[in-house]
């Protein structure tokens, strides 16, 4: 098998630094040529500089590059993880706010580089159990991410029952069914509220976000962690022209905005509401 030239790493990676806003370092050279090779063998390419020049050819850039895409991003994600955030919608944030809400007027939330919708179902669970103590509740999920490939695994909601082991059985129960067949240890999301929230490709690197309104809560965690700290700030300033006065941003327990210039107050560890003064 071919090896990815020095060159040819310098091509992907300027691709991938400005298109994406991943940092993409010399010391990730042998993690890209390891991701890529399964596309070379199923295209049959025999050098990477072959690949390459399809990628970024008229076709390829129709029905290789999200392929491309799909190989290099990175999508870990866990139901409840960073649990403390969810325990202050549910039991702090959410309670403050009971009349702002209804049928008309849901509370509008976006799960941003959602991967393969474990934080999106988790919302849904939170806002659920939160619904069940409150009637008149109304709510509305979206969750984006740049994989075309994890947004289909969001879709369809099929997970390793490994991964709900730690739920409380209540939410087992309510919200997930396990496998007919005993071998694949697998559970999915109940239909009635996988048809709860909704999925779109989204790069969140584009200029423009296609969202007419704004979100009351939007979730961005262990997302701007693979950005340098200039692209940071310009993405979290783009998050928060799309929050609503006093929402709320939620990053992940490693990612800092110290000294950065935003429209932001921190609330809770990783929280932010966002200012109402700010122009």
């Amino acid at each position: 098998m071919d090896t990815l030239k020095e060159s040819d790493f310098h091509r992907l990676a300027h691709f991938i630094e400005s298109h994406l806003g991943i940092k993409m370092p010399p010391s990730k050279r042998v993690m890209l040529e390891s991701r890529l090779q399964k596309r070379l063998r199923l295209l049959k390419y025999p050098t990477f500089s072959q690949y390459i020049d399809f990628v970024f050819s008229d076709e390829g850039a129709r029905s290789e590059l999200y392929h491309m895409i799909d190989a290099v991003t990175t999508n870990k994600t866990d139901f409840f993880r960073e649990a403390d955030h969810f325990d202050f919608l549910l039991n702090t944030w959410l309670p403050k706010q009971r009349s702002l809400w209804h049928a008309s007027k849901p509370c509008k939330i976006w799960s941003a580089g959602c991967a393969s919708g474990e934080e999106v179902y988790t919302l849904m669970i939170v806002m659920e159990e939160y619904k069940r103590q409150n009637a008149f509740f109304f709510y509305e999920i979206l969750g984006t991410d740049i994989s075309v490939k994890v947004l289909q695994e969001a879709i369809n909601a099929v997970y390793e029952e490994a991964k709900i082991i730690n739920l409380p059985l209540e939410y087992k129960k309510r919200y997930f069914l396990k496998s007919k067949n005993i071998d694949r240890h697998e559970v999915r999301i109940k239909p009635e509220f996988r048809n709860k929230v909704h999925f779109e490709r989204l790069n969140l690197m584009d200029g423009q976000y296609p969202f007419k309104q704004p979100f009351d809560i939007i979730f961005c965690r262990n997302v701007i962690i693979y950005f340098d700290r200039k692209t940071q700030e310009q993405l979290v300033k783009h998050l928060s022209y799309h929050l609503k006065d006093e929402g709320l941003l939620f990053l992940g327990h490693s990612e800092s905005m110290t000294g950065m210039d935003l429209p932001l107050s921190l609330v809770a560890p990783t929280i932010y509401c966002k200012n109402k003064e700010y122009p």
